[in-house]
């Protein structure tokens, strides 16, 4: 009996000091949570005695190559508020100062504590109320700021544009959104970041870095002051400027020229791959997408039919018509399957059971550069034929087709050529594999003919036909294209600086060059003429199914030494020579000697106030 109740004594015993050893260690564990472990303690800590105020650094600035300024920063105001210290007050007198309504106001309340629009939330931390204040609301809202406790005003900068011009290039700036502040901890609710154009492919050099600012509290909330007179502060380190390769000038030039047409004009310097240029229509000012209006805004350019959002310059992918016979070409020199001097047949086209392809009337028979400067469809119909069904330089028309792709993907089609700005198109070159799925292996050139001319499969940009007329104008290799010219205080991307050479000898680029500067001279090109100034160019008619043909062109000039390289594509404006040609001279002779001659004022009056849109068209 007597051992039995010092066994149940000592169980007691045991039991109590586990019991007491589980409480403490579960105290422990706990603390440690708290204070190591679980951040939210710690910042409710530190939000009682500390308030941390974001110091928003200055965005960098954009200029044009010629220093003149595009994109710059002006003062904005944003209503934050810390959700913990907000007290009862005079709602619809806050309101009527920020000109919302209460139904308003209690929405964006109720936003701000949805953690699932608003990742991150705490009551502790502040958050954003109302963004992008005008200057004149700022003023009204600071005089009776200490009637509202818990909000206060942060200073931060909004983008404002020099020039209503080339918004397909600078972009704009917006708030970020859940993803960009997963996958970048820099952000946070109500930050702005690029969204589109130089603004976004350069967002981390334009930013810059965010400075704190940190306040003393006092046991009320009650801001008393710098702590520790600003000893731990960190100032904002202000985002790099940016020089572009565009001249603003001719830019606004193209776009007065493209005005009531869809298109696009891209030039670039073939000696170093800078565009200098690159114009998309229709276009907007990129000044109607800052503050509070942009929403709004974009919500409207983004139901025109028109797309005025569409970048088509790089983003658009068409067939290049004849613009790609100088590359076809190429490839038909580099195989040996022509010379210079070898002559085929064409008696109004390329004779197949439907007739077609056809072609305009020409001399014939016809050599190389006669074909390019009379843009004859039969010449590279019949190259194209004899590459790819002659069993003596190739065992399969597979084999040959490959063959030909290498050489035309070498030529920066088929594939991004990797300008900087987000959304280019790659557009589309066809391998062997895509014929043998629809064809099996039972098709040769005459199925597949008409991409001899730029059609069928055959899908490029504006930038890619400009990129090749500069491939041309070099002698053959290209640098990437690109709109940044300088980085503040950083080297530009090796890729903009390095040659990007083609698979065909350098020499075959001399017969090319010179079939374009017969186009000229004496073929489809010659309204490009200028004064003086030895223009090289191809035409181009893009078969439409759906409505009228597009007109197409690009160049180079001048012959020796090139300056400029230019492709210009307007949609539903029917031959190339009838307005992408005159386009193309008005802008070459507007870069090459910075003014528009008085006879081709005639011209530029006519194209400035053409309209070709579909409605007009059909």
């Amino acid at each position: 009996m007597e051992n039995n109740t010092k066994h149940n004594f000592s169980n007691r015993h045991f039991t109590l000091i586990f019991s007491i050893v589980g409480v403490v260690l579960i105290f422990i564990i706990r603390l440690f949570y708290l204070q190591v472990i679980d951040n939210d303690y710690k910042v409710w800590a530190d939000n009682n005695a500390f308030l941390n105020k974001t110091l928003y650094p200055s965005r960098g600035l954009i200029y044009d190559r010629n220093g003149k300024l595009l994109v710059y920063n002006q003062p904005a105001y944003d209503v934050m508020l810390i959700m913990r210290e907000v007290e009862t007050f005079d709602t619809l007198d806050f309101c009527n100062v920020l000109g919302i309504t209460k139904e308003i106001f209690l929405r964006r309340i109720e936003e701000i504590k949805d953690r699932r629009l608003n990742p991150g939330y705490s009551s502790y931390v502040p958050q954003v109320f109302m963004n992008q204040l005008s200057a004149q609301e700022y003023g009204a809202l600071q005089e009776k700021l200490y009637k509202f406790p818990g909000f206060y005003i942060q200073n931060r900068t909004i983008r404002e544009y020099e020039y209503p011009y080339a918004a397909h290039v600078l972009g704009g700036v917006g708030q970020v959104n859940r993803k960009d502040m997963e996958k970048d901890k820099y952000y946070v609710q109500g930050d702005n970041s690029g969204r589109t154009g130089i603004e976004r492919s350069y967002e981390k050099i334009l930013r810059g870095k965010k400075g704190v600012e940190i306040l003393l509290r006092d046991a009320h909330g009650r801001v008393k002051g710098r702590y520790e007179d600003g000893r731990h502060d960190q100032a904002p380190v202000s985002g790099k400027n940016l020089t572009l390769s565009i001249d603003i000038d001719l830019q606004a030039y193209g776009e007065q020229l493209m005005k009531n047409k869809i298109g696009g004009i891209v030039m670039i310097e073939p000696s170093t791959g800078e565009v200098l240029c690159i114009v998309s229509s229709p276009t907007f000012d990129p000044g109607i997408l800052v503050g509070r209006q942009r929403g709004k805004n974009h919500n409207i350019l983004e139901k025109d039919p028109n797309k005025p959002l569409y970048g088509r310059a790089f983003m658009a992918s068409y067939p290049p018509g004849s613009t790609f016979k100088p590359a076809q070409g190429l490839v038909f020199l580099q195989e040996k399957v022509i010379t210079p001097q070898t002559m085929y047949t064409c008696v109004h086209g390329y004779p197949l059971r439907n007739g077609k392809p056809g072609c305009h009337w020409h001399p014939s028979p016809l050599n190389l550069i006669s074909a390019l400067a009379t843009s004859c469809n039969s010449y590279f119909c019949w190259g194209l034929h004899d590459m790819l069904d002659s069993r003596k330089r190739y065992p399969n028309v597979q084999t040959a087709f490959e063959v030909w792709k290498n050489h035309i993907v070498s030529m920066g089609y088929g594939h991004k050529l990797g300008i900087d700005l987000p959304g280019e198109n790659r557009g589309f070159i066809p391998n062997s594999k895509t014929y043998d799925k629809v064809y099996g292996k039972r098709w040769n050139s005459n199925t597949i003919i008409s991409i001899s001319i730029g059609q069928g499969e055959i899908l490029t940009s504006p930038l890619q036909i400009c990129n090749l007329a500069a491939t041309v104008a070099n002698r053959g290799y290209f640098i990437t294209p690109h709109v940044v010219k300088k980085i503040q205080d950083l080297t530009i991307d090796s890729l903009y600086i390095r040659k990007r050479r083609t698979t065909i000898d350098l020499g075959y680029y001399d017969i090319i060059a010179e079939g374009m500067r017969a186009a000229v001279t004496s073929g489809t090109c010659h309204a490009a003429a200028l004064l003086n100034i030895e223009v090289c160019g191809k035409t181009g008619t893009v078969e439409n199914p759906r409505g009228k043909d597009h007109s197409v062109f690009m160049g180079f000039a001048p012959y020796d030494n090139p300056k400029v390289a230019i492709s210009v594509f307007v949609e539903n404006a029917g031959f190339g020579a009838t307005y992408a040609v005159p386009i193309g001279k008005l802008m070459l002779e507007k870069y090459l000697t910075g003014t528009i001659s008085e006879t081709n004022k005639y011209t530029e009056d006519y194209i400035i106030n053409t309209i070709i849109t579909p409605t007009n068209v059909y």
